[in-house]
């Protein structure tokens, strides 16, 4: 956790020279301005961000791999798709069960439900749950900016999507996509008269990191992320993504070396505030919360989250009835409730967290990737390696999904390096904090934590 401290600093030139430093992390494309700290300032190290970057990096793409052996396995029983009884803890290693596109088929990542990895000579691929997380990074870099506009948006999307062939784009994204080819910009793109798909579970996947890039500054990090959010989303799905974000934002104020449980409801509680009382995603979270509070197993809650919104549709959760494919499997809402099991239940373990989310249910790499970025940022790449035992690639192939980048396949490090210079400049831009960068350290001005609820 950062604190602020005490200390003198005499008045030096206007700009930081980054070559006398002594520091090798620094963007050649940033003028650093000389900063004087205030005795209110939090004080973070850069290095140390940066080991928690590729920790966010690898942790989201072991959650993500993991969680698509059971993608769409269980969706429930309403609808002309039935999927049976949902999976179990005791399921954990044992046989993986047709996808609901499967054709009787088990996944074909993995034959059982198991931790998915990458050895230190291999790749990780991208998917959808990481590689435009990757693009709005790259685009914040490369126009060297703090806010996206709308056209930078569209141009991104249209450079880096493919159009003809396989683009891993879906339901409120790919109509995004098909409205920008037309012409159509953000926020445009998720006018629910033309893009009817705005309550899916897109914006969630594509935007939570943009709270690490506004670090314990959730005002910052909400206004980055969103225009973004709603190039896909509207409402509740909106909220539901500015919850990830404010989660993300705060995650640098966790001590990993305390108790994590309580820390993270914390965070949790903080960023429902987002969530306005009226709406089905606030009321979700408090029905979580509290049957967790209970001590109900997290397999008997998530059968009830099924029974209260997909059967009963309480709450104003009304996607039953829109006869929907799937019965709205990729819908935001109830993919926002089963990764609140997740989150709780695996109260700051990682590898529960990501077991638990696997085996919840609906869209089932969605949540997982989620947290296991968030958890792979506070632990760092190194806790992560802890947590496993083991090492694991860092090479990312973001050219399996995605396209038109200087680098088909990147690395962790590189990644988490320009997320370091991308702060920098937010900080400075959009803080009016600094950087000293002789000391490796962001002066990030300290404001009140104020949440209030959203309104579109």
């Amino acid at each position: 956790m950062a604190f602020p401290f005490l200390f003198s600093c005499e008045q030096q030139s206007k700009e930081q020279d980054p070559l006398s430093s002594g520091n090798a992390l620094f963007d050649p494309h940033l003028k650093y301005n000389e900063y004087t700290p205030k005795t209110s300032d939090r004080q973070i190290s850069r290095s140390e961000y940066l080991d928690k970057l590729e920790g966010f990096w690898l942790g989201q793409c072991i959650a993500n791999w993991t969680g698509l052996i059971t993608e769409m396995d269980k969706i429930g029983n309403i609808g002309e798709i039935k999927t049976g009884d949902f999976y179990t803890r005791e399921d954990w290693g044992k046989a993986d069960k047709p996808s609901i596109w499967g054709e009787g088929q088990p996944s074909k990542i993995s034959p059982v439900i198991d931790f998915v990895f990458k050895d230190e000579n291999e790749l990780w691929g991208a998917d959808d749950d990481t590689d435009i997380e990757y693009m709005y990074q790259h685009l914040l870099y490369t126009y060297r900016t703090s806010i996206l506009t709308p056209q930078q948006i569209r141009d991104g999307w249209l450079k880096h999507i493919k159009t003809e062939e396989e683009n891993y784009l879906w339901v409120s994204n790919q109509a995004a996509f098909d409205l920008m080819r037309k012409g159509t910009l953000p926020p445009g793109t998720a006018d629910p008269e033309k893009n009817p798909n705005t309550e899916m579970i897109d914006a969630q996947l594509t935007t939570e990191i943009f709270g690490f890039f506004a670090p314990t500054r959730p005002d910052i990090a909400l206004k980055m992320a969103y225009l973004p959010i709603r190039t896909s989303a509207r409402e509740n799905a909106a909220w539901i993504s500015e919850f990830y974000v404010i989660m993300y934002s705060l995650a640098p104020d966790i001590n990993k070396d305390e108790k994590l449980k309580d820390q993270i409801l914390s965070l949790a509680d903080i960023a429902r505030k987002r969530l306005p009382d009226h709406s089905y995603a606030a009321a979700m979270y408090d029905f979580v919360k509290e049957a967790y509070n209970a001590g109900l197993p997290w397999e008997t809650l998530r059968d009830e989250i099924y029974k209260r919104y997909q059967v009963e549709q309480a709450d104003g959760y009304d996607i039953s009835s829109r006869k929907l494919y799937c019965n709205g499997c990729f819908a935001a809402g109830i993919n926002f409730a089963a990764s609140l099991v997740s989150l709780f239940y695996g109260e700051g373990d990682i590898k529960e967290t990501i077991r638990i989310g696997t085996l919840a249910g609906w869209d089932s790499d969605n949540p997982t990737a989620t947290w296991g970025g968030l958890l792979g940022f506070i632990h760092g790449k190194k806790g992560v390696e802890k947590a496993f035992d083991r090492k694991f690639s860092e090479k990312f192939n973001i050219h399996r999904t995605r396209q038109n980048f200087p680098k088909g396949v990147d690395s962790f490090p590189e990644m988490a390096k320009k997320g370091v210079y991308v702060i920098d400049r937010v900080i400075q831009e959009q803080m009016k904090g600094g950087i000293d960068l002789k000391k490796d350290i962001w002066y990030i001005p300290n404001k009140e934590l104020i949440v209030i609820p959203a309104r579109e």
